[in-house]
């Protein structure tokens, strides 16, 4: 019992620091949350918690913001997730804890270089950005660099209620798959739990740095951040 409230009480701080950041950037819940519970928990728990948490945070993000939603790519980005998702599935499935864990560690430094260098693809690659935003959120719970790049090209505010909008129908599928194939382990109830407690605090938080400074001034802590986060998971994973 000890150990399931100390599990709590960890989610509960990893994500205020996890809605903080989705307030910010519009995405990066589960770039903050995933690597810091593989810490804590084995990779699947710490991606179904992410997810499971993320669907709470995000529903109620683009229901508060559902005004300045992009419908027409919202819809193609949820709709092409879904068809990337058995991929992901897959991978979480048949890949060990230690494979998975440095599988985690990799495709988050790969994300955060694309991010920290600004890289756009464009309306045009909406159905591939859906595709592989899919396939990365049922195996490593980080769905979000893949579709950022695709509408980082959009107004501040549209920009993010249309992330929160396809984030949270995308987990909506997710967690549904994580539950019909038994991924759903006390572990990762405890932290969805925990997490779910942190979520106000963080968002409200963040919300208020949204309208008052510049993301780029944070930038560069974040993604240091980020960065020292997947080398320790790497190092942890291949020693």
């Amino acid at each position: 019992m000890t150990d399931l409230l100390l599990l709590a009480v960890v989610a509960t701080a990893v994500f205020v620091l996890a809605a903080l950041a989705q307030a910010i950037t519009g995405f990066g819940s589960a770039l903050v949350a995933v690597p810091l519970l593989t810490l804590v928990v084995e990779p699947v728990a710490a991606v179904v918690a992410a997810t499971a948490v993320s669907l709470v945070l995000t529903s109620g993000a683009a229901w508060q913001e559902r005004r300045f939603v992009d419908r027409d790519a919202a819809t193609t980005l949820v709709w092409t997730g879904v068809l990337g998702m058995p991929v992901g599935l897959l991978v979480l499935g048949i890949v060990d804890e230690e494979r998975l864990q440095a599988w985690i560690a990799v495709v988050l430094l790969a994300l955060v270089v694309l991010v920290a260098f600004g890289v756009r693809t464009g309306t045009r690659s909406l159905p591939v950005a859906g595709v592989v935003s899919g396939a990365l959120l049922t195996s490593t719970g980080m769905n979000g660099p893949p579709l950022v790049m695709a509408l980082v090209d959009r107004e501040p505010r549209r920009y993010r209620a249309t992330l929160q909008a396809v984030f949270a129908a995308q987990d909506v599928v997710a967690v549904a798959a994580f539950l019909a194939l038994g991924h759903v382990s006390l572990e990762a109830a405890v932290l969805t739990a925990g997490g779910i407690l942190g979520l106000p605090l963080g968002w409200r938080v963040g919300d208020v740095l949204f309208h008052r400074v510049s993301p780029a001034r944070l930038r560069p802590l974040v993604i240091g951040g980020l960065v020292l986060t997947a080398v320790s998971m790497l190092v942890g994973a291949v020693t």
